[in-house]
């Protein structure tokens, strides 16, 4: 990191000067609540009609204390103060770059092949996006830290670079080396968002996540979600985590009360230690059918290379010409479509993204639904070899 990193100088005045709105709730939380405009005589529904939460009439918790206390002993982190919570990690990527990035002055970093909401969060808040590509040659998917320096020295006015590890589509976690290598980088004036959303699938002696890095790095943001290893996409529940200065940025620019009760309770069950340990047992059983999946799909005549290091629930698989001698985005795009429109299954088509030539991106199902994709994939290949003879 920049010694002359200035988390000051890069945040937008306004920003700064923003007074937060105060929630009702955020001096006074219990007695006779007649301070927010609530329904007294509360919600419409009944108690078993709600997953047993009470005070639906009530606005939640603003800080949600009790999920981040749970957190941090789940992470190891020291304190509640490193940790934002939005809606999905959606939310803490648009307040990002509403906190750091000017509309139509400053500019994001991002590393194709990657998530496309970057890009669009970037597009929507009128911010101008520099691509530096990994490093995709042999499925490789990794930084090139001086390639990213280039990019930087020529854009000083970019505030944010965003890497995802494991990436998606390409299911690799990024070298250490290189995450470091940026975050050290002199030209690098802005902060470093990590995307670990996948983070929970990868194997232990794996390098995997660097959120304690944000103890010694003040430029480095970690994202997290609830929505993959735990298997809850349905509450959308994204964490941020990084220093508490950053931190109290973002919770004066969120909307109030942004994580609803609902979220709130399911969340809180989760994060329990049994739940913490159904969640570990769940993941190793999907790295396991994931390898099952790899050895039997690479055995498919038409299937090239799996690419990427496999940290992720999904695999990246090369689908190739009818002749079997380099992937072929028509034949990826027909096979997508025949499974989605005809089989009943529906998987990613990737082959346009950078690095990923003729790619399906394929999320790691249960044995059942894996072996139904397999027959299916293996016939739809057979009938398009046959057509084209």
């Amino acid at each position: 990191m920049s010694k002359s990193f200035s988390l000051e100088s890069i945040v937008r005045p306004n920003i700064l000067s923003l007074t937060p709105y105060r929630c009702a709730r955020d001096d006074y939380g219990t007695g006779i609540l007649l301070d927010a405009n609530e329904n007294s005589f509360g919600s419409v529904l009944q108690e078993e009609e709600s997953l047993l939460i009470k005070d639906l009439h009530r606005y939640p918790d603003p800080n949600q204390v009790l999920i981040k206390e749970r957190l941090i002993s789940f992470r190891g982190l020291q304190s509640i103060d490193y940790l934002f919570l939005g809606v999905g990690s959606d939310e803490i990527i648009d307040l990002l770059m509403r906190i750091f990035c000017i509309p139509g002055k400053d500019k994001i970093l991002i590393t194709p092949p990657t998530y496309g909401m970057y890009s669009v969060c970037a597009n929507i808040n009128d911010v101008q996006v520099i691509k530096v590509n990994l490093d995709v040659e042999d499925g490789r998917f990794q930084l090139k830290p001086d390639k990213i320096s280039e990019a930087l020295s020529e854009n000083p006015s970019t505030k944010i670079v965003f890497l995802c590890s494991p990436g998606n589509p390409t299911g690799t976690c990024l070298s250490h080396t290189t995450i470091k290598a940026v975050l050290d980088d002199p030209n690098l004036k802005g902060v470093v968002v990590i995307d670990e959303a996948y983070i929970d699938f990868t194997e232990e002696t794996e390098e995997a996540s660097v959120v304690k890095w944000v103890e010694k790095y003040p430029n480095l943001i970690v994202m997290q979600t609830l929505s993959k290893s735990f298997g809850l996409a349905a509450i959308r529940l994204g964490i941020g985590i990084a220093d508490p200065k950053i931190i109290r940025l973002m919770n004066n620019t969120k909307a109030p009360y942004n994580i609803n009760a609902l979220t709130s309770h399911v969340a809180l069950n989760a994060l329990s230690l049994q739940n913490i340990a159904k969640m570990r047992e769940t993941t190793c059983q999907i790295r396991a059918e994931r390898a099952r999946l790899i050895s039997s799909i690479t055995s498919i005549t038409g299937i090239g290379k799996i690419l990427g290091a496999n940290n992720a629930n999904f695999i990246l698989v090369q689908i190739l010409d009818e002749a079997c001698e380099k992937p072929n985005n028509k034949r990826a795009n027909w096979i997508y479509k025949e499974l989605a429109e005809h089989q009943g299954i529906v998987v990613r088509y990737r082959g346009n993204e950078f690095g990923c030539e003729g790619c399906l991106r394929i999320t790691v199902g249960t044995p059942q639904e894996n072996e139904k994709l397999l027959e299916k994939l293996t016939h739809l290949l057979r009938e398009t070899s046959v057509k084209s003879t």
